[in-house]
């Protein structure tokens, strides 16, 4: 009897393993590009587990903030996981089928309109730094005159007066000619009552920008790294008042100090945030400054990247 419980538990054992095995090939982060209506949409992936047998998992498409994934279905190869829908039109479900293959996922995703679109990813680089960077000189990235060195997405509705560079109303995202891969950031912001903005950190990670002061702390408000990365406190000042932003990106690894006060320490951003230009997590990469949901206010920006 003893000898057939040992068998039944090494049995079981070894089933546990290859189960493990076999999910070790969908496991961790991926960036995703979506092909809808032709165009390439960013998104992204993150499959991990819960306990010994259920597959969990988020995802962010190329609006919204990261949501969560119930299970994530997993078996010969192939996966599914469904959720529902959070900013998009409609009230089905978001339907996802895929196979993996090596380093790589694709398939077809179900949106929120019934129709299907396909996707395709490949392992998000972990980003990770041997060294300190050592830091290059300060450029200053708005010059108080004019626009010179950005650019927007669209028609342009940036203006500059009196040395603060303004979106009036919503418009189009402004970029920075200048691409960056490490970098410690300095800038100086007035967001008008009730607006929202943000700055895309390699135009992938926006640190959000909004009228937040009173709020509870939170990922999607004031300083936050949007749906992934909450600030200790609100450091947000009145919306009539010039706020700054101090923030240093090695890797995936940021830090935010609001208003002089740090908020966020050397934490990792997972992946890339809604409203992201692309999903090459590995590559150098914009600064944006988003305009398309309310009126903001610039002046100081100076950038420092890593030699």
């Amino acid at each position: 009897m003893k000898s057939k419980l040992a068998l039944i538990t090494i049995l079981l054992a070894f089933a546990m393993n290859i189960s493990a095995q076999d999910t070790k090939a969908l496991e961790g982060r991926w960036d995703l590009v979506v092909s809808k209506d032709g165009k390439e949409l960013p998104s992204w992936l993150e499959v991990k587990h819960s306990g010994h047998h259920t597959l969990i998992g988020r995802f962010v498409y190329a609006f919204g903030s990261a949501r969560p994934i119930s299970e994530v279905k997993f078996k010969d190869g192939k996966f599914n996981f469904s959720i529902p829908p959070q900013w998009e039109e409609g009230d089905r479900n978001m339907d996802f089928e895929g196979t993996v293959a090596s380093d790589a996922i694709q398939g077809t995703m179900v949106y929120t309109d019934g129709k299907s679109y396909t996707f395709k990813g490949t392992k998000a680089p972990l980003l990770a730094r041997d060294k300190a960077p050592a830091w290059d000189k300060s450029v200053t990235l708005f010059n108080g005159k004019d626009m010179k060195g950005w650019h927007t997405e669209g028609a342009n509705q940036w203006v500059v007066e009196s040395g603060v560079l303004k979106s009036p109303k919503s418009g189009s995202n402004l970029l920075s000619d200048g691409k960056y891969n490490d970098f410690k950031l300095h800038v100086e912001f007035r967001c008008p009552k009730g607006s929202n903005s943000g700055l895309y950190l390699r135009g992938r990670y926006e640190v959000q920008i909004m009228d937040s002061k009173g709020e509870n702390p939170d990922d999607g408000l004031f300083a936050g790294i949007y749906g992934f990365l909450t600030p200790n406190e609100m450091a947000a000042k009145d919306a009539t008042e010039w706020q700054t932003y101090d923030i240093t990106l090695i890797g995936r690894t940021v830090t935010v100090v609001a208003n002089g006060k740090s908020v966020i320490t050397a934490q990792l951003i997972p992946g890339i945030t809604g409203g992201a230009i692309d999903s090459k997590e590995g590559e150098a990469g914009p600064l944006m400054i988003q305009g398309d949901h309310g009126p903001i206010e610039f002046k100081n920006i100076t950038i420092t990247p890593a030699k």
